[in-house]
């Protein structure tokens, strides 16, 4: 399956400009409340460099595609609708919302930097209104969610437990269809200084401050400052890197990312998502206005941020947060190759500390059984069916089978 990274954030934001330009989508971009009233879903990319230079080969990728270079593995990005107050009570859209997001791997938080909402999500004058305030709104709704399933099963844990069950595997299955294992469990027990209180000891404080920990490391995030292209949104950028210091904050401009990948797709430009420039190529099929805005693009944001943003975000998300390595699995050492011949066919991402026999499941469940070891094909070098996956390893494996 691939990963799924969510799009939270207020109405207004941008939301829906960031997946279209991630997935050249044409969702309705609209200024109303709402305008998105259930979840999105659509295919975009995390982007990395493919390893067949390096191994002054050509590749035929089968579940990704390589572009100069890079290689597009497939993400599903979700647009969902914007929450409102008291979400986690059901209001709004608040219970669709909340069981979409919880399905993500990571979410990406859009936040209005140039202030242009008002606390309820309705387009305000520019520079009136607070993104941080607005994130903190939206987090809080996720909280409450998260302590809500805690409270609301309070009597039913607290049961298990006095009958034997263990804290960790007690709560770990009742958040388990959200996404959350026992590691969490146990990292947020003492992360907030709980692991030897009792549970029937918990007061709503601590409970809530479990709850916070629990969505935070369940539910990894990073904050998208999105229309980074307006006037002031600098300083509000620079306000939401001081004040959540402990995130990644990533300025953003949506709306020039969709004008050059329309630009890109039309061949007016030659554009690769993410990257740092771009070339025009049909200048004299440009009108002013157009040249006008690229060379905004170029210069305003491009020279201010290096990039869009857009593209670095879904990049940042899936390598950094969800900590995923990228793995070439071949079956034929010799050329690099799959059954039918195709050259480095796949790229598999694994979560850092991934192993020789997460691989082969992955792959395939069979795979595991008779599974020896795997080989390393950079270096030639047998690998213990424990040894943890680093980036960009091509690897077979060999089973008593294939043996």
């Amino acid at each position: 399956m691939p990963i799924k990274l969510g799009l939270i954030g207020k109405t207004n934001t941008g939301k829906t400009t960031f997946f279209n330009s991630a997935t050249l989508s044409s969702e309705e971009i609209s200024s109303y409340p709402f305008t998105t009233k259930s979840p999105v879903s659509g295919i975009a990319n995390a982007i990395t460099l493919c390893v067949h230079p390096e191994f002054k080969i050509q590749d035929n990728p089968n579940n990704s595609k390589c572009v100069d270079g890079w290689r597009y593995i497939p993400i599903e990005l979700i647009d969902l609708p914007g929450l409102i107050k008291d979400a986690w009570k059901g209001k709004g859209l608040g219970n669709q919302f909340l069981s979409i997001a919880a399905q993500s791997d990571a979410l990406l938080h859009v936040v209005d930097a140039s202030g242009g909402i008002d606390s309820t999500g309705k387009i305000t004058e520019v520079g009136t209104g607070d993104p941080i305030s607005d994130f903190a709104d939206i987090e809080e709704e996720l909280i409450m969610w998260y302590h809500k399933i805690l409270e609301g099963n309070r009597e039913k844990v607290s049961k298990l437990i006095n009958s034997g069950s263990e804290f960790v595997d007690t709560v770990t299955d009742l958040y388990r269809g959200i996404g959350v294992n026992k590691f969490h469990v146990k990292e947020s027990l003492v992360a907030t200084g709980l692991e030897e209180k009792n549970f029937d000891d918990f007061d709503m404080v601590d409970s809530k401050k479990f709850a916070s920990h629990l969505r935070k490391i369940s539910k990894p995030t990073l904050i998208v400052a999105n229309k980074i292209d307006v006037d002031g949104a600098d300083k509000n950028f620079a306000r939401l890197r001081e004040r959540y210091n402990d995130s990644i904050v990533i300025p953003a401009s949506g709306d020039s990312e969709f004008s050059l990948r329309r630009a890109e797709q039309k061949g007016l430009i030659k554009y690769s998502p993410g990257s740092e420039q771009f070339d025009i190529l049909k200048s004299d099929e440009l009108n002013e206005k157009q040249i006008n805005a690229l060379d905004f693009i170029k210069k305003g944001i491009m020279g201010e941020y290096m990039r869009t943003g857009v593209q670095f975000a879904i990049n940042v998300a899936v390598f950094k947060l969800l900590k995923m390595n990228s793995i070439y699995p071949v079956a034929d050492e010799t050329k690099l190759a799959d059954k039918k011949g195709r050259i480095l066919p796949d790229l598999i991402l694994l979560k850092d500390g991934a192993t020789i026999n997460d691989l082969a499941k992955e792959i395939h469940t069979d795979l595991t059984k008779g599974l020896l070891y795997g080989k390393d094909l950079r270096y030639n070098l047998r690998l213990p069916v424990d040894y943890q996956l680093r980036d960009r390893d091509v690897v077979s494996l060999v089973s008593a089978a294939k043996k």
